[in-house]
Formats: C-alpha cells, sequence, structure tokens
C-alpha cells in the first residue's frame, strides 16, 4: 500500500519512512502543505498521515481542501496539541483518527491498520500461481510448500505479477509501485530486482522462466498448464486464480 506522509520534521519523517517501509508500505513525503496537496493529486494513496502543523498550508486547512476535493483515503492526524478544539477541528475538517506526539510506533502502526481495514468487509485473498502460493495479509509466500525468504520489494513484484494474472506488468509499472517519489531508481535496478527473484524461485524449485520476459514490454507469470502467449493489460487485475477467501472477525 501507498503512504502519504505530510511532516516538516526530516527527523521525525525519515524515522517514519523507514519504519513503514520495513513493513511493506510505500511512502512519500511532503515536508509542507502545499507539496502534500501537489502528491494527494498526482498520486493515488491508500492513506495519509497529515501534521498538522506544516508550513504554507497547515494540515487542518489541507484536509479540508482534499476532503473538498472527493478524495476519500482515511486520513490520519499528527499532532502535538492536545487541546480538545484542535482535535475537533482536526475531524471536523474530514480526518478519521488523530494521535498525540510523542507517539508509541507500535500504537501508531496499529492505528493505520484499523484505517485500512475500514470499508473493507474481507481479507485479501490468497493467490496460488502454478505452484506459487502467496497470503497478502500476512506477506508470506511458498512455491511448492517451501517458503521464499523475500525482501520487501522483492515480495511486492511477486504480488504485482500475480494480480496481473498472466498480463504483462511493465518496467514502469515496477517502478511506479514499488519505488517512493523521492527514490526512483533507473531500469537497471528493476532488472537486477527481477533476476533476484527468479533465482529464489530457482532455487524453491521453480522453472527458470517462472517470472517470463516479454521483450520490449516487461515481465509476466508464465502458465505451463496451458502454454499461452503473454497478454498485455493496462490496469492491475486481481487474479482468477483465488483461494482461502475469509470473512473479517473484527
Amino acid at each position: 500500500m501507498r503512504i502519504l506522509l505530510a511532516e516538516d520534521d526530516q527527523r521525525i519523517a525519515e524515522s517514519l519512512a523507514a519504519a513503514f517501509t520495513a513493513q511493506h508500505y510505500i511512502v512519500d513525503i511532503a515536508t509542507d502543505g502545499e507539496k502534500g496537496w501537489d502528491f494527494v493529486r498526482t498520486f493515488a494513496y491508500d492513506l495519509f498521515l497529515l501534521d498538522v502543523m506544516l508550513p504554507k498550508l497547515d494540515g487542518v486547512s489541507l484536509c479540508q481542501r482534499v476532503r473538498s476535493h472527493g478524495y476519500t483515503m482515511p486520513i490520519l492526524l499528527l499532532t502535538a496539541r492536545d487541546d480538545t478544539t484542535d482535535i475537533v477541528a482536526g475531524l471536523d475538517a474530514g480526518a478519521d483518527d488523530y494521535v498525540i506526539k510523542p507517539y508509541k510506533l507500535q500504537e501508531l502502526s496499529a492505528r493505520m491498520r484499523a484505517l485500512l481495514r475500514r470499508g473493507h468487509t474481507t481479507l485479501s485473498p490468497a493467490m496460488e500461481w502454478e505452484g506459487l502460493q502467496l497470503e497478502p495479509n500476512i506477506c508470506q509466500a511458498t512455491y511448492e510448500g517451501r517458503p521464499l525468504h523475500l525482501t520487501p520489494k522483492e515480495y511486492r513484484l511477486l504480488e504485482l505479477l500475480l494480480r496481473r494474472n498472466g498480463c504483462v506488468l511493465s518496467r514502469c509499472d515496477i517502478l511506479e509501485n514499488l519505488w517512493s517519489f523521492d527514490d526512483p531508481p533507473d531500469e537497471d535496478a528493476v532488472k537486477a530486482l527481477v533476476k533476484r527473484l527468479r533465482q529464489k524461485l530457482k532455487a524453491a524449485g521453480a522453472p527458470d522462466d517462472f517470472v517470463a520476459t516479454a521483450y520490449g514490454m516487461g515481465y509476466y507469470l508464465k502458465q505451463y498448464s496451458h502454454e499461452q502467449q503473454p497478454r498485455h493489460h493496462e490496469n492491475l487485475t486481481h487474479p482468477q486464480l483465488v483461494v482461502n477467501s475469509r470473512k473479517r472477525t473484527g
């Protein structure tokens, strides 16, 4: 999932970004309210972490602007003020929750997960493809029952390929979905990432070309039970091979 963090304290912003990246989030950082607004208009976010005391445009005003333009992503306010009036103003502006500084990372992460769960009645379903099994809810992947020890980016790449359901995933798609705006690599980084993923799949028993190349287009998961040409699709889609869909219990 992609998170926008609007925080003008560079030390706090970098610390939070590192912690959330380790939890498999993609994090973009805005250091003032106007830059935060530019990010909101440019990218689709699953969650907005918004500091109240921002330069150029304060967090409450930015929250109002975001909601007035129809954006519905959950907004979690980060505030050093514990005055009831300020908290009410933020919630009335459209924020979904707030955390008072100083906060514990464990509590902040729990509140984020709670907001991300809202509006979803089911857990993300497990996915399978030719012996590959992936559990998005616990970030676990196996091949023929053997665990794949993946880095966060390797895991996210594998999930993106699965969600393409055999369609081609372009290098541009990979760059956009796996790296933050402030940390864009070149296409050589994509090639190296694909190579490492292939090596780990092969070590678990998968064929060499399990992640196949569509030359000039990108990458796709090869289907061996029904040999076919790779398909091209513009948007990420959920795979048809889905098992173990479960209802949330809370």
